[in-house]
């Protein structure tokens, strides 16, 4: 088979999230209720992976508010290529609040053992140290190092300024690492 029967063989390219979600935004503004169901199946487990790491115990409680909120604001969505970044904002800001509300944190001195590094063990481990940080310094490691954003990006998220992410970041890495060290 030549190069161009293989593609054609192996099917369409697969679209991006945003391009699958975007004539769904459509449709569900437009009053389609199937769509719309359509589009939170889609956006959940994006919404879940994001408030896992941030609320915690209470990632189900954040899930259900981030979803009424993206329920009820869709209408105010211009643009539905930026779905996913709407979303994020969304997402973030009410873990971190579901969170603090929740009032999960533990400090960092009232930690006990040091954590193993051994592999069946390590997301349990930095599941431990990630529930000893504040839910802002878990947003901002989240949005950094799973999300891979930017410091401008994450700013726009979480409504903070490029410096304050900065310095933000720089100590919730310090206090990821005592946690860890401790």
């Amino acid at each position: 088979m030549s190069g161009t029967q293989l593609d054609r063989a192996a099917g369409p390219p697969a679209l991006a999230p945003w391009e699958v979600a975007a004539p769904l935004v459509r449709a569900a503004q437009a009053g389609d209720t199937l769509a719309l169901n359509d589009l939170m199946e889609l956006l959940l487990p994006y919404v879940g992976r994001l408030c896992r790491p941030i609320a915690l115990a209470d990632s189900a409680d954040a899930v259900q508010e981030s979803m009424i909120v993206i329920f009820r604001s869709l209408g105010k969505l211009n643009d539905p290529s930026a779905l996913y970044g709407w979303v994020r904002t969304i997402t973030v800001r009410e873990a971190v609040r579901v969170s603090r509300r929740a009032g999960r944190e533990t400090p960092v001195a009232d930690v006990g053992d040091r954590p193993t590094a051994t592999d069946a063990e390590l997301a349990c481990d930095v599941h431990d140290v990630l529930s000893r940080l504040s839910p802002e310094h878990r947003a901002i490691l989240v949005l950094r190092g799973l999300e891979g954003l930017d410091e401008h990006t994450v700013g726009g998220t979480l409504g903070l300024a490029r410096g304050t992410v900065k310095s933000r970041l720089h100590r919730a890495r310090r206090s990821f690492r005592a946690a860890w060290l401790s």
